[in-house]
């Protein structure tokens, strides 16, 4: 291929950069070098927590005013692997058939790319902005924990008084082609352990003995029934039991305990909470359930959607004059640092077809990133030029 783009190039150059969280690897260092020639402010805080791993992250922001268009996203990545399974090296940010190879091309290097490339050449055209801001809010934890990163950040942000209009977040959304889908909001997420109590025995005496696995399954079952039917943005919650274990090898032995792991993605017709209580409801109804415990683990991943608006219509209408397809609005797929950026402003994602995301010879096709980049320029024309914007984030 001729000449790559700034973004293709910055995409490369990232890729390069080993950051297998919590591992800064050079890439916030990056990032800090391209924007500090333009006059950024920039930031690195650490953020702690005890039994954690500590991590860096990276806030940036130029230009002057009360409204402030935010691009988002992480540089971390996870684990490649064996490296012998990749065609190239998974740091070597390969330049081959018009895609760059490596281990965070796809989620989310080239977002991140991408939106700095915009931003940049914004700048290069127009000067630093003088009636809005400019910012970048990049964490190194979004692959893993979740604990030291983008919750911290914000938090870090809005106590130094920093407000967001409108946010853009770049990680992969479409499923075939660019231009197909945008994310407009999130399923929650609440996972929990459904723990059953009996009596250990030998099978040729069950009365003797108490099956915990003869309870669960009866416990399991109304957990199972349909939570709802959807709403107008996001499909029913669903409950999959992903694990039952009773941790016994031996086929004459009635075993003590009996666990089912499970999760919820659900959508904004409940909470965390309100989802709970809901499980514990139905378990209480079941009758003679014996021993059990329930156990519910928040991951701090509530269900949410930006509503349709100037934001959504101006992301929209970029990606439309850009790939000539209407995105559709989604709330599909796992959860993301959105669902902590949506308590700030108004957020979306947007990025490139997510097809090798995660995988082996994970890869970003630079035609993509190139028109990524152009309508992320075209989300910061039409965030400064619509009076519209001047109430979001208030």
């Amino acid at each position: 291929m001729s000449e790559l783009s700034r973004a293709a190039c910055m995409t490369r150059d990232l890729v390069r950069c080993a950051s297998v969280t919590p591992e800064e690897g050079g890439a916030l260092a990056l990032i800090e070098n391209w924007l500090r020639p333009y006059g950024f402010e920039v930031h690195r805080p650490i953020f702690s927590e005890p039994d954690t791993y500590d991590v860096e992250n990276l806030y940036a922001e130029i230009g002057e005013g009360d409204q402030c268009l935010l691009f988002a996203g992480h540089t971390d990545v996870v684990p490649p692997g064996d490296a012998a399974l990749w065609s190239h090296p998974p740091f070597s940010g390969a330049v081959i058939g018009g895609e760059i190879w490596g281990r965070g091309a796809c989620d989310m290097k080239s977002g991140v790319a991408a939106a700095l490339a915009a931003v940049l050449d914004h700048i290069d055209r127009h000067g630093v902005p003088k009636t809005f801001r400019l910012a970048f809010l990049i964490t190194g934890d979004e692959e893993a924990d979740a604990i030291n990163g983008s919750v911290k950040l914000l938090e870090w942000a809005e106590a130094r008084g920093k407000r967001f209009s409108a946010c853009v977040l770049g990680e992969p959304t479409n499923p075939q082609r660019m231009g197909e889908m945008m994310k407009v909001g999130r399923r929650g997420s609440l996972s929990g352990d459904l723990v059953v109590e009996g009596v250990q025995g030998h099978v040729a005496y069950p009365h003797l003995a108490r099956n915990p696995i003869d309870q669960l399954v009866r416990l399991m079952a109304p957990l199972k029934e349909p939570l709802d039917s959807g709403t107008d943005f996001f499909p029913a919650s669903n409950l999959e039991f992903t694990s039952v274990d009773v941790g016994n090898s031996a086929r004459n032995v009635i075993p003590a305990k009996a666990v089912a792991k499970f999760n919820i993605r659900f959508n904004d017709l409940w909470t965390s909470k309100t989802l709970e209580a809901e499980l514990r409801r139905r378990l209480a109804g079941v009758n003679d359930p014996g021993k059990f415990n329930l156990v519910c683990h928040p991951t701090n991943a509530e269900a949410f959607l930006t509503q349709p608006g100037p934001f959504v219509e101006l992301v929209a209408g970029a990606v439309e004059a850009e790939t000539g397809l209407r995105p559709e609005s989604s709330t599909t797929g796992g959860t993301s640092d959105a669902r902590f950026i949506q308590a700030y402003c108004p957020v979306i994602e947007f990025g490139i077809v997510g097809k090798t995301m995660h995988k082996v010879d994970e890869r970003a096709s630079i035609t993509e990133i190139d028109i990524l980049t152009s309508i992320y320029g075209r989300i910061i024309d039409g965030f400064l030029a619509s009076p519209a914007f001047t109430t979001l984030g208030a």
